[in-house]
């Protein structure tokens, strides 16, 4: 009784529920529209109208040759429409402009453009794959993919795209759906596919919903036999044809019928759908009540039985109900056969006559009755354009997924005590990942042949990731792991910390016969740059994880799997448009850094610009020198000269400071006694580190160690190798007496202080600040940097004595010294006063790449907060980015640089009075600016070979460059 019930609800309830209320093909302008067809019907002879039932396929990379058998069946034949398939853009428009111009009907032009038209096309662009899609949970975002694949649709000529697919893939083997489904769920597949469609709407592109009645439960490839649906009417109506009522409802332009054997809906053995009455017009017109265009799936497929001439199978898809015959095997034939069948009343006009006004219909909906052809001027640009770029970037961020995360492994903190390990596996490169997690912390990438010898090597690491990189070139590449990897999974696991990052479809967790001993598991479905780059930044909490596994994998994570990781305030790396930036104005910093190398004021420059979070700018320039033999590389280190004292010294001040050791009215007597009595006793902190404490700008310290004849370096103070007196380093061959630091100091204790109080840059004040942190910690200004800042931050290319963890090769030269070390400056410090203070000076002596400087500038930004850790208070940072004496004409903050006062200043003008920042000797500069959220890192070593050339500062190179960024925000 129930089982009659349920029956009578599915054939008289249902359909009055979610039948179409009015044709989806109908246009606003209805009046017209009709005109058009009728007219247009009555002109045509009976070859047009049966030519206007067959849609063709064509690679368009064939060339002319599958041209002209275009152009043939356009003549012969009136064909009404065109697939595109396998080519260029510029290809296709060409061809689709000639068979337009030649068919007296415009031709309907489709594409299996699931994903893009990347994968159809020679293209640089594609969007992600549905089941990537099927990730997400802001279906607002599936929308907008839907637009934008038909805005290039529509720019390319193309009317149909064959989309979205709305099968329930519940079937892990299935070979042909997979990732072109949006999962198992029902709802949410519904959902996605009802999003998809409404913004292919939205430009007006027909959609087409596939595959009726559901393909999504079978392991046979339908190109090469057809696969049956063995299930009860019951499963088939709960399940696989639940999407088809809603988008019948919502308007779905079009519905293909797959290449399916289904017996509970057509008795006769292996009968595909795509040929059925019953299917197509007893349930689909009839039952559901669906009045818009039916295409039969493409009839070349194998595994019909019963038609042994060619074009039998046209007539039957034809008389079954289909409106459009895909991709015939036999043209000619079919046309013939069909035409004989209408002569004969197999065919009734009132049959003809329905399908071929509904094609006029659907062609006159998408414009076709003032047909333009396709403008090739800026094609491709319009096709790959950062708009599509940026919602690519969005879409794979939102669709990571964790589904393991044990003792919250994910994302990773407390980088200073992680000795971080990565391993790959696949069969595709991984190097774009390994790339991005290099920007966050050393990581060492682990390439071992044997098992055994990667097993040790992997003891010295606490922290492994494992990288499983499959083909993204199509959505039926291989995604399954080889056995000899999942033995190698299952023994780095075993012994090590270990997170599996899956960077290929979801069923390929299924291989894995036990994940107990993976602590971590992420998937990011695809293994294209963005996913490689957008899991990595996940991993170390730039961005947090959002996606819901789609479909079940094992008994361990079902459908709807998901674990929320928050993001730790990491730097993440993209595009300019996804923080209100203009990717083409912003373009033009390259010109002008292009500048810098042509003009030679520098012979190399890093640039990168961050906003509210994100570098959306991080480029290289020039060479190491100006004979152009090592590039600039993101990971080549600079001297950043001045940039030390807000970069080094003052966070340990700051620190001090919230520890309420000191004040910002401390006076210096009370941090050093050994000042009492002198001149600079009652200076306080906050005098001294806004240059307002009447102290000399610097004392030319090495100049008292030159000989007062030869003006050489003294041997009374310098020899060519080290002893026990002569031990401080100053350059390669070149000690200098270890007592001199003593005479510095006291150099500076006497020194006078200035007539009048007023703003004079001084590096003296960071010379007092090294000999005080040194004493209170007792330990030297590198091992604080590093301890406190830099290990935590992730800052690994940060530091003193860089030739200590670096090749000399990663740092271009500052300087050839032909006054004091008569030599090339080159992983030395550039200033000499830090060089005499071996080589760590508390306003000189760091260095650094741009990716690094970025992470301390936008620490401050953040507050103080960075990659899960405060190192400030929000107050402290405000109490030393303030200007306490602009009344004296005194623009600087306590440490920090600030915007100018009046017209001439360190910033372009155009910045926030809360910004700050500062510049260094050797062509650096890092600014900071808390209204519009912007970092702007630039280092070069313009000192070389000669830090006389000023260029770079007169021409104010850096903050034009500022000028450009501040130009280039949108919103």
């Amino acid at each position: 009784m129930k089982f009659l019930l349920r029956t009578l609800f599915i054939l008289l309830v249902i359909p009055n529920i979610f039948a179409q209320k009015v044709s989806p093909l109908l246009s606003e302008d209805t009046v017209d529209q009709k005109k058009w067809v009728d007219s247009l019907y009555a002109d045509m002879s009976l070859e047009e109208k049966i030519g206007q039932l067959f849609m063709v396929d064509i690679f368009s990379s064939k060339g002319d040759a599958a041209a002209d058998n275009i152009k043939k069946l356009i003549d012969d034949y009136h064909i009404g429409g065109v697939i595109f398939s396998k080519g260029g853009p510029q290809q296709q428009a060409k061809m689709n402009n000639e068979f337009q111009k030649l068919s007296r009907i415009p031709l309907l032009i489709g594409m299996d453009a699931e994903w893009g038209l990347a994968m159809r096309l020679d293209s640089t662009y594609a969007f992600p794959w549905n089941m990537t899609l099927g990730a997400l949970e802001d279906n607002q975002l599936i929308e907008r993919v839907g637009q934008r694949i038909a805005k290039h649709s529509k720019r390319l000529g193309v009317h149909i795209n064959f989309a979205p697919v709305v099968d329930i893939n519940t079937n892990p083997e299935n070979p042909i759906i997979g990732n072109r489904s949006f999962g198992e769920n029902k709802e949410r597949v519904t959902q996605k596919a009802l999003a998809f469609m409404k913004g292919m709407h939205k430009e007006n592109v027909l959609s087409s919903a596939k595959h009726f009645p559901g393909h999504g439960d079978t392991d046979t490839d339908s190109h090469k036999a057809l696969p049956t649906l063995n299930f009860t009417k019951k499963r088939l109506d709960s399940l696989e044809l639940y999407p088809y009522y809603k988008m019948i409802q919502e308007g779905v332009s079009s519905i293909m019928v797959g290449h399916l054997n289904v017996p509970a809906l057509e008795p006769r053995k292996n009968f595909p759908s795509s040929l059925s009455k019953k299917i197509i017009t007893e349930l689909l017109r009839d039952s559901l009540h669906y009045k818009g265009l039916v295409f039969t799936d493409a009839l070349n497929m194998r595994g019909v039985a019963d038609f042994d001439e060619p074009g039998e199978i046209d007539l039957a898809a034809f008389l079954a109900g289909n409106d459009i015959l895909l991709i015939s095997e036999n043209i000619p034939k079919a046309h013939a056969l069909l035409v004989e069948a209408y002569q004969e009343d197999v065919i009734s006009e009132e049959r003809l006559a329905f399908s071929v006004k509904k094609i006029l219909q659907a062609k006159y909906k998408v414009g076709l009755s003032h047909y333009q052809p396709v403008e090739t001027a800026y094609l491709v640009e319009e096709l790959n354009t950062v708009l599509d770029d940026a919602l690519y970037e969005q879409v794979i961020e939102k669709a990571i997924t964790v589904i393991k995360n044990d003792k919250a492994i994910m994302p990773i903190k407390d980088l200073k005590h992680k000795k971080i390990a990565y391993v790959s596996l696949g069969d595709d490169k991984g190097e774009d990942f390994y790339n991005q997690l290099q920007k966050y912390t050393q990581v060492d990438h682990i390439q071992k042949q044997h098992l055994g010898s990667l097993l040790t090597t992997l003891k010295d690491y606490n922290y492994v990731i494992v990288g499983h990189h499959t083909s993204n070139d199509n959505p039926w590449k291989s995604y399954k792991f080889t056995q000899k990897e999942l033995v190698w999974l299952y023994e780095i696991s075993r012994l090590n910390t270990t997170v599996l990052a899956s960077f290929a479809r979801p069923y390929s967790i299924l291989d894995l016969k036990t994940t107990t001993n993976l602590e971590g598991i992420v998937l990011g479905y695809q293994n294209s740059k963005i996913a490689q780059e957008k899991v990595a930044q996940m991993l170390f909490g730039a961005i947090g994880a959002e996606g819901r596994l789609p479909v079940t994998v094992g008994d361990d994570f079902p459908e709807g799997t998901k674990y929320i990781t928050k993001p730790l305030k990491r730097l993440s790396y993209g595009l300019p448009e996804t923080v209100g930036m203009n990717s083409a104005n912003l373009n033009k910093i390259s010109a002008l850094a292009q500048k810098v190398i042509d003009e030679k004021m520098a012979p190399g420059t890093q640039l990168l610009v961050a906003r509210k979070g994100k570098v959306i700018y991080q480029k290289n320039f020039g060479y190491h020198t100006y004979e152009n033999k090592i590039p600039v590389s993101d990971t080549t280190i600079y001297d950043l000269a001045s940039l030390t004292k807000i970069l080094a010294s003052l966070p340990l001040i700051m620190e001090l400071k919230e520890k309420g050791v000191i004040q910002l009215n401390t006076k210096l007597k009370e941090i050093l006694p050994e000042l009492e009595g002198t001149n600079k006793a009652n200076i306080t902190l906050k005098e001294m580190l806004s240059h307002y404490a009447r102290l000399k700008a610097w004392i030319p310290f090495y100049i008292g160690t030159l000989d007062a004849e030869t003006k050489k370096a003294s041997v009374k103070y310098f020899r060519p190798q080290p002893d026990e007196l002569f031990n401080v380093k100053v350059a390669d061959q070149f000690y200098m007496r270890k007592d001199i630091n003593d005479s510095i100091f006291k150099q500076i204790v006497d020194s006078d202080l200035r007539k009048r109080k007023q703003y004079k840059y001084s590096d003296l004040p960071y010379y007092i600040l090294k000999k005080y942190l040194e004493t209170y910690y007792d330990s030297s200004l590198d091992q604080l940097t590093q301890e406190k800042f830099y290990k935590d931050l992730g800052a690994n290319h940060m530091g003193y004595l860089p030739l200590e963890r670096f090749d000399k090769d990663q740092i271009p030269p500052t300087e050839i010294d032909d006054y004091w070390r008569k030599q090339k400056i080159q992983g030395y410090v550039h200033d000499q006063g830090a060089a005499m203070q071996d080589g760590v000076g508390g306003h000189a002596g760091l260095f650094s790449n741009s990716n690094d400087v970025a992470k301390i500038m936008q620490m401050y930004l953040n507050n103080g907060y960075y990659g899960g850790k405060r190192f400030f208070t929000q107050e402290t940072l405000e109490t030393f980015n303030k200007c306490y004496y602009c009344e004296e004409d005194v623009r600087r903050g306590v440490g920090f640089d600030k915007p100018q006062l009046g017209t001439l200043g360190p910033t372009c003008g155009c910045i926030s009075m809360k910004s700050f920042g500062h510049s260094g000797f050797t062509g650096t500069y890092a600014w900071a600016d808390p209204e519009e959220e912007i970092v702007y890192v630039f280092l070069s070593n313009r000192t070389f070979p000669d830090a006389t050339n000023r260029k770079l500062i007169s021409e104010d190179i850096r903050t034009k460059i500022q000028q450009l960024i501040y130009e280039s925000i949108m919103y």
